[in-house]
């Protein structure tokens, strides 16, 4: 049976251009580019839910895959499949509010610029962090981004309800997947929500940070092109 078709959720700060990779690899894939003016992870899963095709093989990327469990809990029976790539599934941890806000309050005083420029490289393997090709895209699409919208998705994150408890219940093909490098969502992190998941595969991407879309995107690419195969 043909699977249901591609859909791309982003994460914070990015939009549809940074699965570039993923959108020209294969057919008839679509990149959601935004959750619009949504401050919460509810109300970013129903974007999704209206825009999205009634089957779907939902990967998620960073908070997006926070926002693809929120589309499981919602409508399970739309998800044929689900892919949780460079993301987390625990609660808030000490100092993430202070951290995010002080972002916030970066990109109030000084703009999105100085926001992205604080941002942005820590999101990378740190051997890529001079890799203009690489960089100057990300760097783009996040001040594009705009305060406003940093501001709804950190309130989402922030308001994050609790999800760990869905894991097990999870009764489709899920691929679990993380860069190498990744220092924002570390690989223990996704040994962890893998080993949760009934049946879940994990694939680690080589030489990659947290932007595993554009940083391994060969591999990550053949790593959803198994899930896609999987029954």
């Amino acid at each position: 049976m043909t699977p249901a078709p591609l859909f791309l959720l982003p994460g914070l700060l990015c939009d549809a251009s940074v699965f570039a990779p993923q959108t020209a690899a294969f057919d008839g894939a679509i990149a959601l580019d935004g959750y619009g003016a949504a401050r919460s992870l509810v109300e970013m899963a129903a974007v999704v839910l209206a825009q999205a095709p009634a089957r779907i093989s939902l990967l998620g990327h960073s908070m997006g895959a926070r926002v693809a469990l929120e589309v499981y809990r919602l409508a399970p029976g739309r998800v044929e499949r689900l892919a949780l790539l460079s993301t987390g599934v625990h609660p808030l941890k000490p100092g993430e509010t202070e951290k995010r806000h002080a972002l916030r309050d970066l990109g109030r005083r000084e703009g999105m610029a100085a926001l992205v420029d604080a941002w942005l490289p820590p999101m990378v393997a740190e051997a890529r962090q001079d890799d203009e090709a690489l960089m100057a895209p990300l760097h783009a699409m996040s001040i594009r981004a705009g305060i406003a919208t940093y501001e709804a998705q950190i309130a989402a994150l922030l308001g994050r309800p609790e999800v760990e408890a869905l894991l097990p219940a999870i009764a489709c093909p899920v691929m679990v997947g993380v860069g190498r490098q990744d220092r924002w969502s570390p690989v223990d992190q996704h040994e962890a929500m893998a080993a949760a998941i009934p049946g879940a595969t994990l694939t680690i991407f080589e030489d990659s940070g947290h932007m595993s879309v554009v940083e391994a995107p060969e591999q990550v690419n053949a790593a959803i092109r198994l899930w896609l195969d999987r029954n």
